[in-house]
């Protein structure tokens, strides 16, 4: 069964429709890779699985849940993490102190202390801003906020944006360590080939609409779509 059911689902601001007919699952402690061109539609059918688009229609199921009848607080609260591609951590607050934010956290010193354990750069610099942080290191503090809860389902927009090729690779090497640690990951990215890479399947989206999905092996291999939506390698 999937862990994440996505059917007939259109999604946007006002009366325009950003994506439209949306059909899509996520299994658990899969990764997923939602890949397209800027503007097809990638991030705001993120943003519509976690209650953050202004109008949702259609049928979002998660884990024996009905989304759609959930705030954005409650999804969160059933086993979603969302990692958006800006402001992901509190740049005035320590590292510490970012993970001290997140709720709904049993024993919350003790989780703190496994996500050191994850993270041992961030354990070094626990005591520093997050906005004195590398690049590397800030993503990596967006990730462990997003695991603190133990999330069944990570959703992730754009994280190697504005990356260098160094940093891309280690936030490439995080998302895969995501299934051992009992999160499915639904990843957007721009650098669809590396994510794919990694990736169990993928969806790839143009002008809103999905045109191609598959194991992401077989997408990587169909040459004449990947280079025509993906560009070239």
């Amino acid at each position: 069964m999937s862990l994440l059911s996505i059917e007939n689902v259109s999604a946007g601001y006002g009366e325009i429709d950003i994506v439209s007919e949306m059909n899509l699952t996520v299994a658990e402690r899969e990764i997923v890779t939602i890949a397209g061109t800027n503007g097809a539609g990638k991030s705001t059918l993120v943003k519509a699985i976690m209650g953050l688009a202004p109008r949702c229609n259609g049928a979002i199921a998660f884990d024996g849940h009905d989304l759609l009848k959930l705030s954005a607080e409650d999804r969160i609260s059933v086993g979603i993490s969302y990692v958006p591609q800006v402001a992901n951590v509190f740049a005035p607050l320590t590292v510490t102190e970012n993970l001290q934010l997140v709720e709904a956290v049993a024993d919350q010193r003790a989780r703190i202390q496994e996500i050191f354990d994850l993270f041992p750069a961030l354990a070094a610099r626990r005591r520093a801003t997050a906005g004195s942080l590398s690049g590397g290191e800030r993503q990596q503090l967006a990730f462990a906020r997003a695991l603190m809860p133990k999330p069944k389902l990570i959703l992730l927009d754009e994280p190697t944006a504005a990356l260098s090729p160094a940093l891309v690779l280690q936030v490439l090497q995080l998302i895969q360590t995501l299934p051992g640690l009992g999160s499915a990951a639904l990843v957007v990215e721009q650098r669809a080939r590396q994510c794919l890479a990694i990736s169990d399947r993928g969806y790839i989206l143009d002008s809103g609409r999905i045109v191609m999905a598959g194991e992401a092996r077989a997408l990587l291999a169909d040459e004449q779509m990947t280079k025509h939506y993906l560009g070239r390698a």
